[in-house]
């Protein structure tokens, strides 16, 4: 029995954003959020229940922070979802700010203009950390650990921190799954490329778009516009296919598809293949967005939630779908969504008042 059920790696920064559709050259105030793709997937699997007094899946978070407000307010909301924060490594703060925790700056788009995410994390704790600082056999004790392509690219060793995780992992005897998550303004193709290489022996589920297995992997789809914007999931199929023929240990592909309307008009739905076959959702039309970050984080962690949990590969692609739709109609990255819900949703269930 391993002591917890979903462990990840990954950097945190505290998330800000002006209110509703504001620009932030024109904010007077920000709100707060956290953004941190591999810890919105600990928030979300912690969350999620069939039962709202049933036992939760046990998750665990994997990072390094600086010892000042901004971590200290990272550690409480984590904890306060249920998320284990223990193997956290704490770096003492020098009064400065030579070694930070990062930032990112949202701008919520409305009509033509999209949203935005600006970067503020150079010289952050985790991007600094150095091979051996976390012995990776000893505290990776747990049925599934997941990292993604954008804690790989912060920084001189991070490549070399999640291939040791993902071995250690491994070794574990945990299943492991990567989220390509191509961030171009934090690495090189070329570089992001290399990194992969390493990687991709040691994930057993692997998930990304079409950009990013084109980037990251050299694995084309045909019949796709520059933008990747189309929403036919047989392009997919073509994708995941050279996927799992690259890479004959790979056990599962999956992706959601988004059709981009407007800023706050998005057609959606996912997918995933195995090796039992190819299973689609249904599309969720016309979405009305709130906030559009966190989306592809909560389609991560229901999918893997799903699989945790044994269930058929339809439903898990089913649940991940409308899971994921939701999120669209919350602030910030974490879905504050219940399962109940989710598969109210699944099951055709309206957006009338309930009472």
């Amino acid at each position: 029995m391993a002591k917890y059920d979903f462990m990840s790696f990954g950097e945190t920064n505290i998330r800000m954003a002006p209110r509703g559709h504001d620009r932030l050259a024109q904010a007077e105030e920000l709100q707060l959020g956290i953004a941190a793709a591999e810890l919105n997937c600990c928030v979300n699997i912690s969350r999620l229940s069939t039962k709202r007094l049933q036992p939760q899946l046990k998750t665990a978070y994997i990072t390094k922070l600086v010892d000042f407000w901004t971590g200290e307010y990272i550690m409480q909301r984590a904890r306060s979802h249920g998320v284990d924060m223990s193997n956290v490594l704490v770096e003492e703060y020098d009064k400065i700010g030579r070694t930070r925790n990062g930032l990112s700056f949202i701008e919520v788009g409305i009509g033509p203009r999209p949203s935005k995410q600006l970067y503020d994390r150079g010289h952050s704790a985790l991007s600094k950390i150095q091979p051996g600082e976390i012995d990776w056999e000893k505290i990776l004790d747990t049925r599934w650990f997941h990292t993604t392509g954008i804690v790989t690219a912060l920084g001189e060793h991070t490549v070399t921190e999640v291939v040791a995780a993902l071995k250690a992992a491994k070794k574990n005897g945990a299943t492991t799954s990567y989220d390509l998550n191509y961030r171009h303004t934090l690495w090189t193709q070329e570089a992001a490329r290399i990194a992969a290489e390493q990687i991709m022996p040691y994930v057993d589920v692997i998930i990304g778009n079409e950009e990013d297995f084109d980037t990251m992997l050299g694995i084309k789809a045909e019949n796709t516009d520059t933008n990747f914007s189309t929403l036919d999931p047989e392009n997919y199929r073509e994708v995941a296919s050279k996927v799992m023929s690259s890479y004959k240990h790979i056990t599962a592909v999956g992706t959601s598809l988004r059709e981009v309307k407007s800023a706050l008009l998005n057609n959606w739905r996912t997918v995933l293949m195995t090796k039992n076959g190819y299973f689609v959702s249904r599309k969720y039309e016309d979405i009305e967005i709130y906030d559009r970050t966190g989306g592809g984080d909560s389609f991560a962690s229901s999918l893997i939630w799903g699989l945790l949990e044994g269930k058929p590969e339809q439903e898990v692609i089913d649940f991940a779908a409308a899971f994921s739709a939701l999120c669209h109609t919350v602030r910030n990255d974490w879905n504050i969504v219940s399962a109940e819900e989710a598969y109210e949703l699944m099951a055709g269930g309206s957006a009338r008042v309930k009472r």
